[in-house]
């Protein structure tokens, strides 16, 4: 095992992931990593594009004996998702991130490690540094916003690529080869807020959801975690029930494709409610703590007394419109899919929810591999919307990426990988939604996505495997070796 992190950049995919790792690249805020990799490109005197999204392009020549094999387009996204957790203090836009080993794992400490996008980094800046490697043409495409809205993918002019096979380093499991995944959408409701006067007998209190696991809202969307948007509105249905309150501010979640880990409401309680208040947050302690033993055994409510004098609160239409959103918005699994057995079909996660001076927001996205099912979704949301007489819009939708029987590029993929490994790598789909879904369908190419192990994405505890980022190193240096077969 290794000792630092020093120890590691003795092979050049960590010396160059750390080099990643100290660059602030938080969805929409790429400037500074996007000049480093023109800066890199220059630097090695290399042919380097990049375009007003930010997305960069660096062509290198084939290697001796490979200038007749077909042009590989080696695609990343430079951008990660930027979680932390709340008491944690760290700038994403000025801090480099703090690695740390723990055994054969790599983490941030209490922040996401970028690993989704820092291993593509890695990978694609060794390749192209390197004098010994057999390649043949190669055209490094490097994202913008994939994390978020996927608005480089959307802004690359296919005309700038001449590659025919294109392989995506944005898998999380090593030895299982992606090759379709789920199209997607985003849905925001836009809740007026009607206010009134609070009464002289109130006092306000801070409701909290907090210990769940979160995750991505596609690759973990079935592992049974809580959404603290979704539990937040339960307990505050259940309030309602007992006695009176009034909502001041509600906010949960800070990322719409990341199951929500925490969630707090502050409300106008009457004094003389208090004892019901505190009756009622220990009977949610002790339901969520036995709902979700198995999947978020850390859940918790919290109750804490505010102090501050407010001069304003959500009327009683308006706080019932907030808790009705909240209990019937569709979230989790909608459907499976009867193609690949286990595989989500379509869901729909409630992933932020933001108080603004006028406006309640409420942000979801929805995913499925099959067209229609997208839109019933759509459709359920547009319905809630009139029935709670508010605003609903969606945008940044992407499309699917379906299974190709006839790719060349899986088919040397498994070849190679049963040669080295001697066992089956696994085909899978994904229900997590993908570039490579708009870059097949706007540039024509055989695609396949490959990584290694990385776990707990896009959260603080997110870790990844030192040495299956090797294995997977190597393996991708097999494939470009065999290239000129194909």
């Amino acid at each position: 095992m290794y000792k630092n992190i020093e120890e590691l950049t003795q092979y050049s995919v960590f010396y160059y992931f750390l080099e990643v790792s100290n660059i602030p690249r938080c969805s929409g805020k790429e400037q500074k990593i996007s000049n480093y990799l023109v800066d890199f490109a220059r630097n090695h005197g290399l042919e380097v594009i990049q375009d007003q999204a930010m997305n960069v392009i660096i062509k290198k020549p084939a290697t001796f004996g490979y200038e007749y094999a077909p042009t590989v387009i080696i695609h990343g996204n430079m951008d990660m998702v930027c979680e932390k957790n709340r008491k944690t203090i760290h700038d994403f836009e000025k801090d480099p991130l703090t690695l740390r080993i723990e055994g054969d794992m790599l983490y941030a400490t209490d922040t996401t490690l970028g690993a989704d996008s820092g291993v593509a980094l890695a990978y694609a800046l060794a390749l192209l540094a390197s004098e010994r490697i057999p390649h043949p043409n190669l055209e490094v495409m490097i994202t913008t916003e994939e994390k978020t809205t996927m608005n480089g993918a959307r802004q690359i002019d296919p005309t700038l690529l001449n590659g025919s096979v294109l392989i995506s380093i944005d898998a999380e499991e090593e030895g299982k080869f992606l090759v379709s995944s789920a199209g997607g959408v985003i849905g925001q409701y836009k809740i007026p807020i009607l206010f009134e006067k609070p009464k002289k007998e109130m006092a306000a209190f801070q409701i909290g959801i907090g210990g769940l696991k979160g995750g991505h809202s596609g690759v973990c969307i079935d592992k049974g975690r809580g959404n603290a948007n979704k539990l937040l509105g339960r307990v505050l249905r259940d309030f309602s029930a007992q006695f009176d309150y009034y909502i001041e501010e509600i906010s949960g979640g800070t990322k719409v494709n990341a199951i929500p880990r925490e969630a707090e409401a502050t409300i106008l309680v009457d004094t003389r409610s208090f004892e019901e208040l505190e009756s009622n947050i220990r009977k949610w302690n002790e339901l969520l703590q036995i709902e979700l033993k198995s999947s978020d055994p850390g859940v918790y409510v919290t109750c804490q007394r505010v102090e501050q004098k407010f001069t304003k609160m959500f009327s009683k239409e308006t706080t019932e419109k907030v808790i009705a959103a909240l209990t019937l918005m569709p979230n989790n699994v909608q459907s499976l899919s009867m193609d690949f057995p286990g595989l989500v079909e379509s869901s729909s996660s409630l992933g932020v929810i933001i108080t603004t001076n006028k406006t309640i927001i409420f942000e979801s996205e929805i995913r499925s591999s099959v067209y229609s099912l997208q839109v019933e979704i759509v459709n359920q949301m547009r319905m809630l919307a009139n029935v709670l007489n508010c605003e609903v819009a969606f945008h940044s939708e992407y499309p699917a990426w379906s299974y190709s029987p006839s790719s060349q590029i899986r088919h040397l993929c498994e070849k190679v990988y049963k040669e080295k490994y001697n066992k089956v790598a696994e085909v899978i789909s994904t229900h997590a939604g993908i570039e490579c879904g708009i870059l097949v369908k706007k540039m024509d190419v055989d695609a396949i996505c490959i990584g290694p192990d990385i776990h707990n994405i896009h959260t603080p505890s997110e870790h990844i495997s030192i040495s299956s980022t090797l294995r997977t190193w190597e393996y991708l240096l097999s494939i470009l070796k065999e290239m000129n077969t194909m």
